[in-house]
């Protein structure tokens, strides 16, 4: 914890001698106390006196405290709901997303479970819809129409190929629009081959820097939550997508969904055993500093997307404290002042 204000500190000494006082005050007072009131006499027989007499100088003393601690205006390092956060959801459409070791089959429990998570999020956060199977697309654009993302999520459907790493360049460039992302969808470059740039006026060969890096999981704006139940067999390296994603510290939560001993799938012209990948998805996750998950069944995906909204929908940074200490001791005070009024009969 912060000061913005450290000389208020030194009103400690004042605060503590205050206590003292108060005490001295008392004795003075009891050598000269006359009772001249019946009433008051048998009040301080029965204690009532004693509690009543001090505990709203006991509030107001604690009002203080709160109140010189409050001046120094006190910072720290919390974590606070977000309602600026971006989620980017990356679905695997493939073609064993048709298989049925998850009833009714994984496509639709998948559906089914990003739907209760779209809906449950709250209003201010924005999301997103990538779809990847051979390549990837951006279904729907980060927006805080929720319908959107919804009819967006009824209209997959399984297609063929797995492209793990696509899907994760098609999220960077729903998140990062300005950016020139595109070439990673058709091509297998490496992460290190820069973008070609927009500019017009440029000629053909020239380049736009590629953006400085920064530390893997700070951008705390967007995160992609990422759903696979096959191993990639097209599109661009997910381990060198990972890696983009993590030099623009974007994290990537990753699900691995299905049982894994895997399952068949139709794909029209025979059937195939698929499971997920887990190594690759793990190695995902950590190097863009996020987690994964395994879900097996329809209700442990649900349980994965309820649980990750407590992480990332929220941000971390160092917030002042003064009104959350200077209310408390406004009540306080306000109490004190009120008991003090009520029983010493001065309301008529």
């Amino acid at each position: 914890m912060d000061f913005l204000w450290p000389l208020g500190l030194w009103l400690a000494p004042a605060l503590v001698a205050l206590p003292f006082a108060y005490v001295w005050l008392l004795r003075r007072q009891k050598r000269a106390l006359v009772f001249s009131n019946l009433g008051l006499i048998r009040e301080a027989v029965a204690g009532k006196a004693t509690f009543r007499r001090h505990l709203p100088p006991l509030l107001f003393f604690a009002a203080l405290v709160l109140m010189a601690f409050a001046l120094t205006r006190p910072t720290a390092i919390v974590t606070l709901p977000s309602d600026r956060a971006t989620i980017i959801l990356a679905i695997d459409v493939s073609g064993s997303m048709r298989a049925q070791d998850v009833q009714p089959t994984r496509m639709a429990a998948a559906q089914a479970a990003a739907r209760t998570f779209v809906t449950e999020q709250p209003p201010g956060v924005r999301i997103g819809l990538v779809a990847f199977s051979g390549n990837a697309m951006v279904a729907q654009m980060p927006t805080l129409m929720r319908q959107d993302v919804l009819d967006a999520l009824d209209r997959l459907h399984p297609q063929r190929y797995t492209a793990v790493g696509s899907g994760i360049i098609a999220s960077l460039q729903a998140i990062f629009p300005e950016m020139e992302l595109g070439q990673y969808l058709t091509s297998g470059n490496t992460r290190e081959r820069e973008p070609q740039s927009r500019e017009l006026g440029k000629p053909p060969e020239a380049k736009t820097a590629a953006p400085a890096p920064v530390p893997p999981g700070s951008y705390t704006s967007a995160v992609i939550v990422l759903l696979s139940d096959g191993r990639t067999n097209a599109g661009f390296p997910p381990v060198d997508a990972a890696h983009i994603a993590a030099d623009r510290g974007v994290r990537v939560f990753t699900i691995g969904f299905g049982s894994p001993q895997g399952s068949t799938a139709d794909y029209g012209v025979g059937f195939m055993r698929m499971q997920p990948d887990e190594e690759t998805l793990k190695q995902i996750s950590e190097i863009t500093k996020a987690g994964h998950f395994n879900a097996q069944t329809a209700g442990e995906l649900k349980e994965i997307y309820k649980g990750l909204t407590t992480q990332f929908v929220a941000e971390t940074k160092r917030t002042e404290l003064t009104a959350f200490i200077a209310m408390p001791a406004l009540i306080l005070l306000v109490i004190a002042m009120v008991l003090s009024v009520l029983w010493s009969n001065r309301m008529a």
